[in-house]
């Protein structure tokens, strides 16, 4: 094949391909105690400026958080965690958020903060589906 018809093949096979949109992610991390910095990761938050999109899907693990503090409060933690959820959401779960857009939630929930649920660095990457992209994230990296 000559290079013109390679470029041809990867030019139709590349116009064939969904288009995909940069996307950004956090972990949350659920700290049970601030004065250890133990940590492990129960949830993820996603933003793809594109679509306008914000999510977050979380997953408490129990066992974890007892096995770094048997004393910690697995249901306020579990309330922290749907809170980030609720502010993805928008609407009245998003409390003081709700007229908020999608950027501007996802930048306050990847605040630093020094509390019990804490996000991790930004990272970046590209997507056809953002939706999709959180479920694949948080069960490669949380579950």
């Amino acid at each position: 094949m000559t290079e013109t018809n390679e470029a041809s093949a990867r030019d139709a096979a590349q116009s064939q391909a969904p288009a995909r949109d940069v996307f950004e992610y956090a972990l949350l991390r659920v700290v049970p105690r601030v004065e250890r910095g133990e940590q492990f990761n129960a949830g993820v938050v996603l933003y793809c400026r594109a679509k306008s999109f914000v999510a977050a899907r979380t997953h408490l693990d129990e066992a974890k958080l007892r096995a770094l503090d048997p004393a910690a409060d697995a249901a306020g933690v579990r309330a922290a965690l749907r809170a980030v959820e609720g502010v993805c959401a928008g609407g009245d779960a998003a409390g003081q958020a709700a007229g908020d857009d999608a950027g501007r939630r996802f930048r306050w929930l990847i605040a630093p903060r020094s509390t019990v649920v804490q996000p991790g660095p930004v990272h970046t990457g590209l997507t056809a589906d953002p939706a999709a992209e959180v479920e694949r994230l948080v069960e490669l990296l949380v579950r």
